[in-house]
């Protein structure tokens, strides 16, 4: 069995004791109505949503974990619904917070609205493209016209000089589109592409996932993808981290599909990927850092309910009545992950440290958030 896997994220930060990104649903008021959303967001704010005054004692909490703070991710829904929500970027400011925000495309994302959230400091802005094509992404997001939309607010973003996340959730019915939505990042000169594995919550209970083997030939294509200049990371799916230690250390000469057994998806992708992009022309940007949900990553939802990830819809308690670094730091469940106390395959994986399998749907498909993953392929020896 692999030792305890390191809990030291990157700059020798202890895991254990601090989050890199805390994740609040501001609201789970939105006005879309996505296939996949993990928060079956509603049109209006639901009953108990923290209010002003709690949204900044949270703050206070996440400031509170020290030096160096953790990230802050106003999501939702659609955090702009959220009257309040340049108050609560400025406080967060006061108190030295890094703050990002994941807003959905509507009529209220403009770069009037946009501008005192850039005049406050907030850089990065991440934005979901779910298809290469308006037939595949505005059947996913319910919204006729809405791909159009998107682009031209990812263009407007970019020339603004903000940081900008493409987000984009892998599933059956987009699969083959994958190398296009690589080219639509090239073409709008976005370097920052985040790739989401289907969990089934929330509405995205009905929506098919791709299978382990396509996850394995996925993971394959969102290396070479990288070798474009973009920077790709990857939610719910920590075993990219494994696929990108085995290509790092593969030589140019060998061919991936024979030595890896690859299936016809990735050959379909990588084919795809020249075609549109061209060779290679860069050494690859695939994040490797060992964060999964509950190390590293929090997540406190609309009325404070804290859980290790969106995705993973455990409660470990409230912020209202209890500090955020202490149920970070002391709940059993977490500890449990951090440690790699899992079952299954998991349980003996070599690659434990780097990877650790997703939680959320270790929990998805069995109720236990310490089993394991079935979205990966891979067999240990």
């Amino acid at each position: 069995m692999a030792g305890k896997p390191s809990t030291t994220g990157s700059g020798g930060l202890d895991l254990d004791s601090r989050p890199i990104l805390v994740f609040w649903e501001t609201t789970k008021s939105c006005l879309l109505s996505c296939r996949h959303c993990r928060a079956t967001a509603v049109p209006t704010a639901m009953p108990g949503e923290l209010h002003n005054a709690d949204g900044r004692r949270l703050l206070d909490q996440i400031a509170a974990f020290g030096r160096p703070a953790p990230i802050v991710v106003l999501t939702g829904g659609d955090c702009l619904m959220r009257p309040d929500l340049l108050d609560l970027t400025a406080h967060a400011r006061r108190l030295g917070l890094t703050v990002a925000l994941s807003p959905s495309v509507t009529p209220q994302l403009t770069p009037e609205a946009l501008a005192p959230f850039l005049e406050l400091g907030v850089k990065v802005v991440s934005i979901s493209l779910d298809g290469a094509t308006a037939a595949t992404h505005d059947r996913v997001r319910g919204v006729p016209g809405h791909f159009d939309a998107t682009v031209r607010a990812l263009g407007w973003l970019a020339r603004a000089g903000v940081k900008v996340q493409v987000n984009t959730t892998v599933m059956r019915e987009n699969l083959a589109e994958m190398a296009d939505v690589a080219a639509i990042l090239k073409r709008l000169d976005i370097s920052l592409w985040e790739v989401f594995f289907l969990v089934h919550v929330g509405r995205g209970q009905a929506v098919s996932a791709p299978s382990a083997s396509q996850n394995e030939d996925i993971c394959h294509f969102l290396f070479e993808a990288s070798r474009y200049g973009i920077l790709v990371r990857t939610v719910e799916a920590p075993f990219f981290r494994r696929v990108v230690a085995w290509r790092r250390q593969l030589d140019d000469s060998e061919e991936p599909t024979e030595h890896f057994g690859l299936g016809p998806l990735y050959t379909q992708l990588h084919q795809q990927l020249v075609e549109v992009l061209g060779p290679p022309v860069r050494r690859p940007m695939a994040q490797s850092m060992g964060t999964r949900d509950g190390m590293g990553i929090v997540f406190v939802s609309h009325d404070g309910t804290v859980r290790p990830s969106g995705f993973l819809p455990l409660t470990l308690g409230n912020v209202k009545d209890r500090p955020l670094a202490e149920i970070y730091r002391d709940n059993p469940v977490l500890r449990a992950i951090r440690a790699a106390a899992f079952t299954g395959r998991c349980a003996v994986c070599p690659f434990g440290r780097i990877c650790g399998g997703s939680r959320a749907r270790a929990f998805a498909s069995s109720g236990n958030p310490l089993g394991e993953d079935p979205g990966c392929a891979y067999i240990p020896a």
